[in-house]
């Protein structure tokens, strides 16, 4: 195994890992205090969730030899920000992040349930996604209007090194929010010590409560979104670069890693897309056969980050919300884009995806249940209605 070790994958091992973690983490944070947490609470689910898809990164490669790049489900946070918080608060998103990671276990172990979530049309399952996005990403056009003098340095940013570079685009912005931090926001005197007293993460538990409402609201659009947007393109990415994963083992796997980090706040650990590209691609090594190190490297590399996510919140912390939540919504554009674009680009599945996106987009609940759960159910209904109209028709001609 170590004679399969080489620098290459190193550098694009420690790439994958700064990458995944920095044009996401807000996020993530966003999406766990939509959902009722803590200051404390998020800094110990971003410290859980780095260091369980770290080592099930690590664990899955050793044992495949494969270059499986694990992450959180971005998707899934996004869907918790949009969602608000459910009665019980940040304990029955806790209970909904079991109950997620519980199915996503069946449909790796039960064919029947991996079967039902392929059998969702793609454009519905990409016009849910889209429609949880939208919002979010209006926030970058709304802190301009806020404070251009704050926001416009780093949505700059974004866009001049997203223009060489697309992966660095958000990692960048990033760092043009914090500078922008500490020249342009009056922050109180003593306050950066207390960030770097508050550097390490104390895993904080969380009792969950189960009920039916948080089941329905969060825990099944959350299964479906990390499914249909994370794992099933993870397989996907692998099988394009001529590697033959088990996938019912590998969401088995994730699902694992999830249901141990979400008493610690820890919303989803899934199989990643787009650094999966990154670590089975050729620029980890020309040799198929040793790409495998570039993930495990990655993995060191997350749970080294997840040590240090008390620094990251504090951080955060600091600055006015809507400063973080418009770096959040460009690291979601381009996964809009993509969402949006899977969604209406087939004729016959366009009324049926534009229900579902508006629906979800309103982020109007009806019997306290998410406009997400209800967004795919009209589509699927619509869809559903003009099949069977469509399947009359051949009958009759």
């Amino acid at each position: 195994m170590l004679r399969d070790f080489s620098l290459q994958s190193l550098f694009m091992g420690l790439l994958v890992a700064f990458v995944g973690f920095a044009s996401s983490f807000s996020v993530v944070l966003q999406g766990l205090e939509g959902a009722g947490a803590s200051h404390a609470q998020s800094a110990s689910g971003l410290m859980a969730l780095s260091i369980g898809m770290g080592v099930c990164g690590i664990v899955i490669s050793v044992v495949t030899r494969m270059p499986v790049s694990v992450a959180w489900s971005t998707p899934g946070a996004a869907l918790m920000a949009t969602s608000g918080a459910l009665p019980g608060g940040f304990n029955a998103a806790v209970g909904a992040f079991i109950i997620s990671a519980v199915l996503i276990i069946l449909a790796g172990m039960v064919k029947p349930v991996g079967r039902a979530i392929s059998a969702i049309p793609a454009p519905l399952a990409n016009a849910m996604l889209a429609g949880v996005l939208l919002a979010l990403c209006f926030a970058p056009v709304e802190a301009v209007k806020f404070s251009p003098l704050l926001a416009l340095p780093i949505v700059a940013t974004w866009i001049v090194v997203g223009a060489f570079n697309r992966l660095m685009a958000v990692p960048a912005a990033f760092l043009a929010f914090v500078a922008v931090l500490i020249f342009g926001v009056d922050i109180e005197a003593g306050a950066w010590s207390g960030v770097f007293r508050n550097a390490f993460a104390a895993p904080v538990w969380v009792t969950p409560h189960f009920s039916a409402q948080s089941a329905i609201s969060l825990a099944l659009p959350l299964f479906i979104v990390t499914m249909a947007s994370q794992n099933i393109p993870g397989v996907a990415i692998l099988n394009i670069n001529n590697y033959r994963p088990s996938a019912g083992r590998m969401f088995s796997a994730t699902g694992l890693a999830t249901l141990f980090t979400a008493p610690f706040g820890g919303h989803g650990v899934n199989l990643a897309a787009i650094t999966a590209a990154m670590c089975a691609g050729p620029d980890a090594h020309p040799d198929p056969k040793r790409r495998y190190w570039s993930a495990i490297i990655a993995g060191i590399g997350y749970i080294v980050l997840g040590l240090f996510s008390g620094l990251v919140v504090a951080t955060v912390s600091l600055a006015p919300p809507v400063l973080i939540e418009a770096v959040a919504g460009l690291a979601l554009i381009g996964a809009f884009g993509g969402a949006v674009l899977g969604a209406f680009k087939e004729p016959d599945a366009r009324e049926a995806a534009a229900i579902t996106f508006l629906v979800a987009a309103s982020g109007v609940g009806f019997l306290g249940i998410s406009g997400a759960f209800w967004g795919l159910l009209a589509g699927l209904l619509v869809h559903g209605i003009k099949s069977w109209a469509a399947g009359r028709s051949r009958k009759a001609a």
